[in-house]
């Protein structure tokens, strides 16, 4: 019996591998073999997770030819990768990739990090937020008030909470999009409301348009699904979308769904205009393609003088094209996993019914907690105090960083969470495998790309400041070096740090 589980085409292989070459040697450095270099190009994806544990590797004629290399490179690449614990083999079923043993598995998101490597280790890899406390607490012991009535009930609603969809319409509404509790579903956060989604509208073998860059989570969320991800450039800087670009693809490769984050973008910041919005909605419209807007950094400008853009929804008043997520994780709590979907009534209704096979539905406590925060107006003043800590984790981290590293470029956005970096010419991947050693986590650049794309990016959430800040930018210079340098961290061991 086989003991892959999946497999990667040589072509793929090749695509992922070639993404890597952009990185430039030091001074004096030489140059390792070429099997050396093939081995340790193999070993980083599966370590980033871009190529997953126990997928089948291509035959080494077939990846000879891909890479224009000879067969004997590949051979010995292979080889060495055995000798290290990274690639098994058995005659007849081929070779496939693996972990040596007492090695983590690599993550093919962004995961938390795990609570005992705190001490030592400085978390960017997560963009999530502690609760914005007292209001939390406040907010699920007006819970627990409220509780009573349904736990008479048997407690499924796929809709989610009667009260809740109500208040999230009436929130529309309020922002000049008139909306019926109808066209409300309550879903277990923005990733819920999107698998939902996905499975409803795309189905294995569709074509999904995203933003390259794009949220990483999502990108693997729609592999998963079996999703064809069609990646669609941004424009430079912070200005938003390339709308000929987004034309020419809605008109060329006609996705089922596209996906777009509007309001500070993840992982660049950037802000989508109102005209770019108009646009986009009516070139999906026209190829009949159901526009997905992910609203959950929507409340998160960070700076007094943003103007803020109407909702992607606004321009779709039909309610035929536009499909809206939002969430309150990333505005309140990662740990409050309340997210929902407006839609045309129809669409919510489908949503509704085939989630009879997915979840049942949203925990009743987590839904009236956030009910109360919206109806008391402790949302409000929870979302300024993140708004606060965000602002100002922001601006430590890029004083930080234009100290450590000055020729690192990245532009300020002015909300969301995040900071994309690129990264002075060096390999992202390099540099998130060498900043483990060194006691800071980071997410390199392809995992927010499609095919090994943004190699030389990687993204800094607004999740720490102060002196921790200072001490992230301080080890992500050191992993700098040795990157630069060809080396490795050696025994660099990584400082305990408590904030």
């Amino acid at each position: 019996m086989a003991q892959w589980t999946s497999a990667v085409g040589a072509a793929q292989l090749a695509r992922l591998l070639n993404s890597q070459q952009d990185r430039p040697a030091g001074p004096g450095t030489r140059r390792p073999p070429a099997y050396r270099a093939l081995a340790d190009g193999i070993r980083l994806l599966v370590l980033e997770g871009r190529v997953p544990v126990a997928a089948r590797l291509p035959a080494e004629r077939e990846l000879a030819l891909s890479l224009s290399v000879s067969r004997t490179t590949v051979a010995a690449a292979y080889e060495a990768l055995r000798a290290e614990g990274f690639l098994e083999s058995r005659r007849g079923a081929g070779s496939w990739t693996a972990v040596p043993a007492g090695n983590p598995l690599p993550a093919r998101g962004l995961e938390p990090l795990p609570p005992e490597a705190l001490g030592s280790m400085i978390d960017l890899g997560c963009a999530a937020l502690p609760a914005p406390e007292p209001w939390l607490t406040r907010a699920v012991q007006g819970a627990l008030e409220e509780l009573p009535p349904y736990a008479h009930t048997h407690g499924d609603y796929p809709a989610g909470l009667p009260a809740l969809r109500a208040m999230i319409a009436e929130r529309y509404t309020a922002r000049g999009i008139p909306t019926m509790p109808e066209q409300i579903m309550v879903t277990t956060g923005a990733m819920g409301a999107i698998d939902a989604i996905c499975h409803l509208f795309g189905g294995r073998g569709e074509r999904i348009a995203v933003e390259s860059p794009s949220y990483a989570n999502i990108l693997q969320l729609m592999r998963e699904a079996g999703a064809r991800l069609v990646p669609v450039a941004m424009a430079e800087g912070l200005t938003g979308w390339d709308i000929d670009r987004w034309r020419q693809v809605l008109r060329d490769a006609a996705p089922r769904i596209a996906y777009v984050v509007a309001d500070f973008h993840n992982p660049t910041g950037a802000l989508a205009g109102e005209d770019q919005r108009r646009q986009l909605v009516e070139a999906a419209r026209s190829a009949g393609t159901v526009l997905v807007a992910d609203e959950t950094m929507t409340e998160l400008w960070l700076d007094e003088d943003v103007s803020m853009p109407r909702p992607v929804c606004a321009f779709d008043p039909a309610g035929s094209t536009v499909v809206t997520v939002g969430s309150a994780s990333k505005a309140f709590w990662a740990g409050m996993r309340i997210g929902w979907v407006r839609g045309a009534p129809d669409v919510i209704r489908s949503l509704v019914a085939a989630r009879a096979y997915a979840d049942l539905g949203t925990p009743v406590l987590e839904q009236l907690a956030v009910n109360w925060l919206f109806s008391t107006g402790g949302w409000e003043q929870a979302v300024e105090l993140r708004r606060t800590q965000a602002r100002e984790n922001r601006d430590a981290l890029v004083a930080a960083m234009r100290k450590e590293l000055p020729s690192w470029e990245f532009e300020v956005p002015q909300g969301g969470l995040t900071l994309w970096v690129r990264a002075g010419g060096l390999s992202g991947s390099r540099l998130a495998e060498v900043g483990e050693r060194v006691g800071v986590r980071v997410p390199s650049g392809p995992r927010f790309g499609v095919d090994g794309a943004f190699e030389g990016y990687v993204r800094l959430p607004f999740t720490v400041g102060g002196a921790v800040a200072e001490e992230a930018a301080a080890r992500l210079a050191a992993a700098a070096r040795v990157v630069e340098s060809g080396g490795s961290a050696g025994g660099e061991a990584p400082r305990t740090f408590v904030a």
